[in-house]
């Protein structure tokens, strides 16, 4: 009996000993895994720039190699992850970074938006992601302070910082009887143009927006004084490093706006031309009816007397149901300067699709939607 209590006791001490063995040797291997995946995946960042403007956007690229893909040890990992965290006067702005894997290195790009005149770097914690979605933390780079520059500008500056800002379309309107409005589409890289603003101006505003801190797009409008004969604005061009001038010349327009994309100004003299070349053909007509006596000459009468006619008709007046909204230019979602507090009736300048011209009684122009007229 005594015998076999004494083997007993051996077999557990050993059973024992073999399991604190075998946990030895799972966490020594691990840790040896860990150790060696410390040793094969650097961090540097390639691209640090000397100096950022405040309000500018800018990228932060990453450098790491990718023979880690080769280790047996750790061949399963399917994924480098990234977390941010510790920075100051930054706003990220994509969240996964544009990965490039192509050479036998990793790069991995971040852009942010400076919104401060202090500002550091994130620390960027690196974890690689094995097939069963294990994370195992493998290196932190640490961010760096900034050198941000706080721009001093003109009056004129439109607080917009880009690599490039452009003009695609313009016009000018009647908005009332001590003002004009501008309405222009631009086009913009590598900049925040949300932040679109204009100095000295009665009102503005964003009719339509497409967001992107490498390509954006946006419909703009503002009330400016009639007396302005050239309107201008200014912003900072990060390639060539100097404050760049934008002009808009004011040529009033009396005719409608065709689509929100027909924004490009024209001529109204043409407009008054051709009726002056309409009334000549007219008078000819009547000289050869007289002369020759043939009434077929009639026709060059009747065709530009026609012309002349229809674009000197008064407006016609149309019934605005109470509650309507008075919108600045003819879209769903735009900006809404006057709402009616009765059913009224206005003067009918012309139509596009869905919304109609009107003048109010303050000589004001503005769009209706065609719902909005009265039903009786």
């Amino acid at each position: 009996m005594r015998n076999l209590l004494l083997l007993g006791l051996l077999f557990l001490i050993n059973l024992t000993a073999n399991e604190i063995a075998i946990t030895d040797l799972n966490e020594t291997n691990q840790s040896n895994i860990n150790i060696q995946m410390q040793k094969v995946l650097y961090l540097n960042f390639t691209n640090t720039p000397k100096r950022i403007i405040n309000g500018e956007i800018f990228p932060i690229t990453i450098k790491s190699l990718s023979t880690i893909k080769s280790l047996s040890t750790i061949e399963n990992f399917t994924e480098i992850k990234y977390e941010l965290s510790n920075y100051e006067g930054l706003k990220l702005l994509n969240e996964d970074a544009y990965q490039d894997d192509t050479s036998k290195y990793y790069y991995n790009t971040f852009h942010f938006l400076t919104t401060a005149n202090n500002a550091k770097l994130p620390d960027f914690t690196v974890s690689l992601i094995n097939e069963q979605q294990i994370n195992y933390k493998e290196t932190t780079l640490y961010g760096q302070k900034l050198n941000i520059v706080t721009l001093n500008p003109k009056d004129n500056f439109s607080n917009i910082i880009a690599d490039s800002f452009e003009l695609e379309e313009y016009k000018t309107t009647h908005f009332d009887n001590e003002h004009n409005i501008i309405i222009f589409v631009a086009t913009a890289q590598r900049c925040d143009i949300n932040a679109f603003r204009l100095n000295n101006v009665f009102k503005q505003g964003i009719e339509s927006i497409s967001e992107s801190f490498l390509e954006s797009k946006i419909t703009y409008y503002a009330i400016i004084n009639k007396n302005i004969k050239n309107f201008s604005f200014s912003y900072f061009n990060l390639k060539k490093n100097k404050y760049i001038l934008i002009s808009i010349p004011i040529i009033v327009e009396d005719d409608s706006v065709t689509t929100q994309s027909d924004l490009k100004p024209k001529d109204q003299s043409r407009e008054r031309l051709k009726m002056l070349i309409a009334a000549a053909v007219a008078l000819v007509g009547l000289i050869l009816i007289i002369w020759r006596k043939k009434y077929i000459y009639f026709l060059l009468i009747l065709i530009p007397l026609s012309y002349i006619a229809y674009f000197s008709t008064p407006s016609k007046r149309i019934c605005i149901q109470e509650g309507t909204n008075i919108y600045l230019l003819p879209v769903s979602n735009g900006t809404v300067f006057e709402t009616t507090q009765t059913k009224i009736s206005l003067q009918e300048e012309g139509h596009v699709k869905n919304f109609i011209k009107v003048k109010l009684k303050n000589e004001k122009i503005g769009w209706i939607k065609n719902e909005d007229l009265c039903t009786n």
